[in-house]
């Protein structure tokens, strides 16, 4: 055993007899530590011996520091979501990681000592590194892979080692996964362009009306009083956008807090019918409640009723004249309520686009009608908060039946017949 390993052994000794014997609480932690110290240098020792013997070929230029760094490194690399490639001045592979591999080649371990233009016939990222090796830093270089999923990276290289007058010895890229943002940024620019089509046309109507008032037509009673009922209908238009967009927003962004309780379904859809009945009557269109009094549903009255009140609107204005708008209910692993209508049916590749915001499978007749085209979005929305979801099936010819899906109450998951009379 080497000298210096004898003298710890016997200092560590030493100094745990002494903690035993000194009454002296502080001295003793004291002492403890320095015990614990010595320990500890004497293992570390110990295992650096051990590792030289057997291991002669390890690089003793590594000091635990450089293996600590070293493997936070690779740490970082491998966690890392952004893709990370390194080239050398010969545009080969050298270094890379978990996110660029599944970018370039998800079947291969790694893409080391391949050439770029094996991994990818992207202009814009040859260019990019190509201009990293002449020593110039890109950035915002926009990338769009079309693979399985389009994806859209935003690539930033940086040239690597000495810039001399023959270039750099290398070049780094980072590809930053922006394909969500660009999404989003696709999706509020559409929809800012909806709304601002939706309320241009009220908007104009209401100005032109304005003027044509303005410019004498006050004189006119029978005239004066037609203009002004279509400038209240223009203005309530825009007021039901507005609304519509707000409420909306407050459901997607987490705004909005369900109380759950036992709801009769009966009575509900029965107060529904009977605000549009004046609607359905204009309409010729009939209102049939075939919900059994005694079905109670688990979901927040209030949001209930506002999604009850957008499908039976939206089944009384695309009805047949002398038409008629059924709600039933049916109990099972979800409480299912329906709203039927024997209008004209929705075309089939229309369906899967129908709850977004703004889609309109007749835009002309769905404006005559004072629709906002946000009422669906915000059905969807609301089914998705109760759990449920909402469904639509439709032919040709004989109408289309939209199908709110509600989970069971808690207490009654595995039951079926929905929530039973209190």
């Amino acid at each position: 055993m080497p000298k210096r390993a004898s003298i710890w052994i016997f200092s560590c000794v030493v100094l745990t007899i002494l903690a035993l014997v000194i009454p002296s609480l502080f001295v003793r932690l004291m002492l403890a530590l320095v015990v614990m110290v010595i320990a500890t240098l004497w293992f570390a020792f110990l295992n650096r011996k051990t590792s030289d013997t057997q291991t002669p070929a390890v690089d003793r230029t590594l000091s635990p520091e450089n293996l600590e760094a070293h493997s936070l490194l690779e740490a970082t690399m491998t966690g890392m979501r952004e893709g990370l490639l390194v080239v050398n001045k010969d545009m080969r592979v050298v270094a890379s990681n978990v996110a660029a591999r599944k970018l370039f080649n998800p079947s291969v371990p790694a893409l080391k000592s391949q050439r770029l233009t094996e991994l990818t016939r992207n202009r814009a990222i040859y260019g990019a590194f190509l201009d990293g090796l002449r020593g110039n830093e890109r950035s915002g270089v926009k990338v769009e892979t079309h693979g399985p999923e389009r994806q859209i990276f935003d690539l930033r290289v940086v040239p690597i080692g000495s810039v001399n007058g023959h270039g750099a010895e290398g070049a780094l890229g980072v590809f930053f996964d922006i394909t969500r943002t660009e999404r989003l940024e696709h999706v509020r620019q559409e929809f800012l362009s909806n709304v601002s089509h939706e309320l241009r046309t009220p908007l104009t109507s209401i100005i032109a009306f304005v003027e044509t008032l303005e410019s004498g037509a006050r004189e006119d009673t029978e005239s004066c009083q037609r203009f002004l009922s279509i400038i209240r209908k223009n203005a309530s238009r825009m007021q039901g956008l507005i609304d519509d967009i707000l409420e909306l927003t407050a459901i997607e962004g987490g705004n909005v807090t369900l109380r759950a309780a036992p709801v009769e379904l009966h009575q509900l859809v029965e107060e529904v019918c009977a605000s549009l009945a004046a609607k359905a009557t204009a309409q010729n269109v009939t209102l049939k409640n075939k919900v059994e009094p005694e079905v109670r549903v688990y979901a927040d009255e209030r949001r209930l009723e506002q999604m009850l009140t957008n499908l039976i609107d939206n089944a009384i204005k695309f009805s047949r004249e002398h038409g008629t708008v059924t709600i039933s209910h049916e109990s099972g692993t979800h409480d299912l309520i329906m709203v039927h209508d024997n209008g004209d049916g929705i075309p089939a590749q229309h369906l899967e686009r129908l709850f977004e915001r703004f889609y309109r499978v007749d835009r002309a007749r769905s404006r005559d009608m004072g629709g906002t085209g946000l009422g669906l979005a915000i059905v969807k929305h609301l089914a998705l908060l109760h759990g449920g979801e909402v469904i639509v099936t439709s032919e040709l010819g004989k109408g289309s039946t939209f199908t709110i899906h509600l989970p069971l109450a808690p207490a009654l998951a595995g039951r079926s017949g929905g929530m039973p009379p209190s």
